[in-house]
């Protein structure tokens, strides 16, 4: 079954998409809370609309993370090896994040409850930042020799198209999250985040468009060029309707215009999974570094049932919680003392 390599190459690009999508609202919205400048009780709100989501969209990158461990192994060591330092500080950002959310509602002090938030604020940045730098470096190339090692020193991955990566996925979650809490909130919040996505939208979605184009000239295909103008037709969609005040078309041609761009970016590098700037003849490919046909047929199997179920539940959570949010919904601060006897 040769056709199962590309199979799973596409299942993996959707699945990167499908976490960009998803966890690129709420890692801006963790940003806006940390870094910003909003009161506790916008704070308190913002905090509310990803609550019920946040941590089932954190599942499409373990998913996408083990999809790559399991289907092509020889892209999971390469990649992860080489960069260990950027996936590490995902790793403890992502980890400081949740414990961030989880706790900045019981610090006793406001000073405790500042640090929980810079937590917040920083860990949602590095872990946007450090996703990116892999992604572009898994589309753009790292040194690698024919063993699939890294050659050079512990930073040899921190590339001018790793820190482009990085950049782009950051200021993409920050417009992004503005489109949602848009869509989400009511009331003084919503007017505010349109007023920045209509002024920002353009400006802050450049990172990602030079991206795209850095890969495409380097190996675009056409169908990788049509999917970019479907990217961009999208993009202007999104700038359109959001100066109208059609939010939710907004936000949904964001969306479009970003699995446009990765679909673009994807297509592009197949059937290279990992180039080498050293040479070509060293590229990881879906042929020689995929995983056994019976391994990627078991998996196929297990897909077609869990896949699905995993979008059925996480469709039905957004629908659940769909309401907008003000901040009148949000009640006064209060503290709870112990009695001692």
């Amino acid at each position: 079954m040769e056709w199962l390599p590309t199979l799973w190459f596409i299942v993996i690009a959707l699945l990167w998409c499908g976490y960009l999508f998803l966890e690129g609202f709420d890692l801006g919205v963790g940003m806006l809370i940390g870094l910003g400048r909003p009161t506790e009780k916008r704070k308190r709100l913002l905090l509310n609309t990803i609550g019920p989501v946040w941590d089932g969209n954190e599942v499409w990158l373990i998913t996408a993370g083990g999809a790559m461990f399991a289907a092509f192994p020889h892209w999971y060591a390469s990649l992860f090896s080489a960069l260990y330092i950027p996936l590490t500080m995902v790793l403890v950002a992502l980890i400081f994040r949740a414990v961030a959310i989880e706790y900045r509602g019981k610090a006793i002090t406001v000073v405790t409850r500042n640090l929980w938030d810079l937590a917040l604020g920083v860990g949602s940045l590095l872990a946007a930042f450090g996703v990116g730098a892999m992604l572009a470096s898994t589309t753009i190339g790292l040194p690698l020799n024919e063993n699939g090692d890294r050659i050079g020193g512990p930073f040899a991955w921190l590339t001018w198209h790793a820190v482009l990566g990085g950049v782009a996925v950051v200021a993409f979650c920050w417009i992004h999250s503005l489109a949602f809490l848009r869509l989400k909130t009511d009331g003084l919040v919503r007017f505010e985040a349109g007023k920045l996505v209509s002024r920002w939208l353009p400006v802050a979605v450049l990172p990602l468009v030079a991206w795209v184009v850095w890969v495409l000239v380097t190996s675009g295909s056409a169908l990788a060029w049509v999917s970019f103008a479907v990217s961009l037709i999208a993009l202007v969609i999104a700038v359109i309707t959001g100066r109208n005040h059609k939010e939710g078309v907004s936000f949904a041609a964001l969306g479009i215009m970003l699995l446009g761009a990765m679909a673009a970016i994807f297509l592009a590098a197949y059937p290279v999974v990992l180039p080498s700037t050293l040479d070509p003849a060293f590229d990881l490919t879906t042929a020689n570094a995929s995983s056994t046909a019976y391994t990627l047929k078991l998996m196929s199997v297990i897909a077609a049932f869990g896949v699905p179920l995993v979008v059925a539940y996480q469709a039905w959570s957004y629908w659940v919680f769909r309401k907008r949010l003000r901040e009148e919904h949000i009640p006064e601060t209060h503290r709870v003392t112990s009695i001692v006897n």
